[in-house]
């Protein structure tokens, strides 16, 4: 890969700009990290991949900026470790967009012994870019280095200069394959742009294993990848593989899992108009909760308390559902749920070949609003569209098991959802992140305001903000499942292990419902508005019921 061409604008460097940018604050949680109880390799500094030690550096020096392009257009910066621990060797060096505050890190890696041969020096370096061709505002130029793998190794980082001359030979290390997955693109850092298409364009973007699940064992190193136009395949690209026998040995056991709640349960405020609140389980089931079959729908069975009489497994084949009471008055306080005795229910489970833990938060609401659109400058209430029984929502944190800090928080918003870095969160009470729940919805937001499902025209109204209904998840929660841990730790409830629908298929005309809401609207929008709702996932259409925690691609996989 050769230089490129730029359409950036011919600008000079500023330090004063440099200066003002948000990158040369390290970010730090406003609390210091909780003291663990002992056990395994959990925030102990280090995990052993199964004869390959990593370690997580976050003390960084800067190699090379450039202060136009990507996020902002303020440019990016690229860093390698301030300092390498004895023993410990360098595999690839770190970039992160200069419109966030410096939260980074990356692996470094020793042989427990070093007659094994997982480490080797490269043979040589590629120049795969450099910056000269660039009339940018940058720190000199930078030069970007894929080091040579000698035959049965694979380079897992890529090396940053600011000079012409290639790096030394003993910088960095190769990695030797059977330690070694694959990787693709992660979140987008730096370039022209995602979606110019230009042949000399010039983007990164970090990197994370290709297969993630809780049975996964590829590991992110931290590093990043470049891409050369459209070719998604510009350079190969490849993250560390676990191993080990054990790699359960670096997740916290039950005690450390109870300080992880206890430093980062996040605050999740409800709108101050919420008229839906969440609930326990138990609280739904107690209430007079009702099971219906298939073929016998007339005679439905109120669910124990325990949920022990619910079916178990199977599939959502729509044999089974849960509804509300018949009664209507039981039926609107059920709906409004009961907010002093809502629990959360946690879900533990490793990711990224066990050097990071997941913990999903799940939050059950029993009943789901009408949604409200934004059509132009109009607000219009959507009646029974967007209305089910039943309402599952998650937030995830996912916490390094090199020292136990939170890294991310996912946020579910209605049928997707989005990772949130934990440099771009609110806290209250130390390090417990602040999040809202759209009115009605549900749907989990990172601020206060206005969120549109759609475009600034014709949308679904996200509505947050703050107010007295806040639900602490780590006043009121269970943990309900932690597999690696063994049945015997965590015993999972019934109700988790029923797959089928929480809420019935409600039956309404959507033709209908759309004529009497286009009522409303100038005739030039109703086409477009028309367009709009039936373009909607079922999920926010609101015809039918969702499943429950266990039944989410999630459950076992990464987050969208």
């Amino acid at each position: 890969m050769g230089n490129g061409s730029s359409s950036f604008p011919s600008l000079s460097p500023s330090s004063r700009l440099s200066k003002k940018l948000k990158i040369n604050n390290h970010f730090r949680l406003p609390s210091p990290l909780p003291t663990f109880p002992p056990g395994g390799e959990f925030a102990s500094g280090s995990i052993d991949l199964g004869g390959l030690r990593v370690c997580q550096l976050s003390t960084l020096k800067k190699v090379w900026a450039t202060y136009e392009g990507g996020y902002d257009n303020l440019g990016a910066t690229f860093f390698e470790p301030a300092s390498m621990p004895q023993g410990y060797f360098m595999l690839g060096s770190y970039a992160q967009p200069n419109s966030h505050p410096l939260f980074g890190w990356v692996l470094a890696a020793k042989e427990e012994n070093s007659d094994n041969g997982i480490l080797a020096e490269p043979l040589d370096y590629n120049l795969v870019w450099s910056s000269e061709s660039l009339k940018i505002r940058q720190d000199g130029y930078g030069y970007f280095w894929l080091p040579v793998a000698p035959d049965g190794y694979k380079a897992v980082g890529l090396v940053v200069t600011t000079t012409s001359e290639k790096p030394s030979l003993g910088k960095i290390r190769c990695v030797r394959i059977d330690f070694t997955e694959e990787c693709e693109h992660d979140l987008w850092i730096w370039g022209q742009g995602r979606d110019i298409i230009d042949p000399n364009g010039y983007n990164i973007y970090g990197l994370r294993p290709s297969v993630r699940g809780t049975q996964a064992v590829g590991v992110p190193v931290g590093t990043f990848v470049t891409q050369k136009g459209s070719d998604a395949n510009s350079l190969p690209s490849y993250c560390l593989k676990n191993n080990s026998q054990s790699r359960s040995n670096s997740m916290p056991n039950l005690a450390q899992i109870r300080k992880l709640v206890d430093a980062y349960s996040p605050w999740i405020y409800n709108h101050p108009d919420e008229e839906f609140l969440p609930s326990s389980v138990k609280w739904l089931f107690e209430n007079g909760a009702l099971l219906h079959q298939r073929g016998d729908d007339s005679n439905p069975t109120r669910v124990d308390p325990t949920g022990s009489n619910l079916p178990q497994g199977g599939s959502n084949d729509g044999a089974y559902w849960l509804d509300l009471p018949e009664d209507e008055k039981a039926k609107d306080i059920v709906k409004k749920g009961d907010l002093l005795t809502s629990e959360a229910y946690m879900h533990v489970k490793p990711m990224f070949g066990g050097t990071f833990t997941d913990i999903a938060i799940w939050v059950f609401y029993p009943f789901n609003g009408p949604a409200r659109a934004k059509v132009g400058i109009i607000n219009v209430p959507l009646g029974k569209i967007g209305q089910h029984i039943g309402d599952w929502e998650h937030i995830t944190m996912r916490i390094s098991n090199f020292d136990g800090m939170l890294r991310n928080v996912y946020m579910s918003q209605h049928s997707n959802g989005t990772w949130i870095d934990a440099s771009q969160l609110e806290y209250r009470n130390g390090n417990k992140p602040v999040t809202y729940a759209s009115l009605h919805g549900h749907a989990i937001y990172p601020k206060p305001g206005l969120v549109m499902q759609g475009n600034d025209l014709i949308g679904i109204r996200n509505d947050t903000a703050k107010s007295k209904m806040v639900m602490d998840t780590g006043l009121r929660y269970t943990i309900v499942s932690a597999g690696y841990l063994g049945t015997d730790t965590i015993v999972e409830p019934p109700w988790l292990n029923y797959y089928r629908k929480w809420g019935p298929k409600i039956s309404y005309d959507l033709d209908e419902e759309l004529k009497r809401i286009e009522k409303q609207l100038p005739g030039n929008l109703k086409p477009a508005f028309e367009k709009f709702v039936r373009s909607l996932p079922d999920e926010v259409l609101g015809e039918d019921g969702p499943t429950g925690p266990k039944v989410k691609r999630s459950w076992d996989g990464d987050e969208a």
